[in-house]
């Protein structure tokens, strides 16, 4: 199976298969800002982080749409840089963003979107969960000519955006994805079974890994963290979207390959398999 992996990978998504040069730090691989964790969903915002570090992102600030930071650190993965919201907004080295991941539908939580499309127009922004359903009942200042826009609703989610029914976008999945990009002038990944991937320019490819183990809390959240780490590394926007999608489901099909799911897989199996799936992927130099 993992033959056939790399295989795929390396003739798909080169960019993701790239070993690493042997004169590089933590500064060579990006810093992710994840805005997420509102109240009672800290682990969403864990989740999302742990998956980007695990994915190889040089650095991972969280900084949790709350008033005071519910954590000083993360038990599992001290490495992780954890602020409030208001106070990661107010950085200026971070490279790409992820939000929404549990952000709450707050007043504080919309404030928090409207800053970082204010604040960081130039820079890669994945919207995920919360921030959908905000994008979707605001008017935001969306102005992101210079930087990809990704946003990666479900089907109720991609509905809001729309206002339709989830019937009405599972009925078309390709032209919901297209309505969305052209609507927001960004990437679109419709999640799902064969998750839809549109570009801004509406050219579509459709993901064929994964299983029904990814459906269980969590694994957006992981999926989020992923775009933005393959983002943040400095690979291109078409193979770092794509190519996050299609690791996602590879990692879970590793997972049944070796005994685990589809049955009570977990998001955290799945962040963990897919770091080992993307380093079996690697040609080595």
């Amino acid at each position: 199976m993992i033959t056939e992996i790399a295989s795929f990978a390396q003739q798909h998504f080169p960019d993701l298969c790239r070993a690493r040069p042997l004169d590089t730090h933590k500064g060579t691989f990006g810093t992710l800002g994840i805005l997420a964790g509102g109240k009672n969903m800290v682990g969403a915002a864990l989740l999302a982080a742990r998956a980007a570090l695990k994915q190889g992102t040089g650095r991972v600030h969280i900084g949790f749409s709350q008033e005071n930071q519910p954590l000083e650190a993360d038990p599992i993965q001290p490495e992780l840089m954890l602020n409030t919201a208001g106070k990661l907004l107010g950085k200026d080295d971070i490279t790409v963003w992820v939000a929404g991941c549990g952000m709450g539908l707050t007043p504080l939580a919309q404030n928090c979107l409207a800053t970082l499309f204010n604040r960081y127009p130039n820079a890669p922004i994945v919207l995920d969960a919360d921030a959908l359903t905000l994008l979707s009942e605001h008017a935001f200042s969306l102005s992101h000519e210079k930087a990809p826009l990704v946003l990666t609703p479900h089907p109720s989610e991609a509905a809001r955006l729309l206002g339709c029914t989830a019937a009405d976008i599972q009925k078309d999945r390709q032209q919901a994805a297209r309505q969305i990009s052209a609507k927001y002038a960004a990437w679109t990944v419709l999640k799902g079974y064969q998750t839809v991937i549109c570009t801004p320019a509406s050219e579509i490819t459709v993901n064929h890994s994964g299983n029904p183990g990814l459906s269980t809390a969590g694994t957006g959240d992981v999926l989020a963290g992923m775009i933005g780490a393959c983002l943040a590394q400095g690979i291109t926007a078409e193979q770092a979207i794509a190519g996050a999608v299609w690791l996602h489901g590879a990692a879970a099909d590793y997972l049944v390959s070796q005994g685990i799911g589809p049955i009570g897989m977990t998001a955290g199996e799945v962040l963990e398999a897919a770091r080992t799936v993307r380093n079996l992927i690697t040609i080595q130099a």
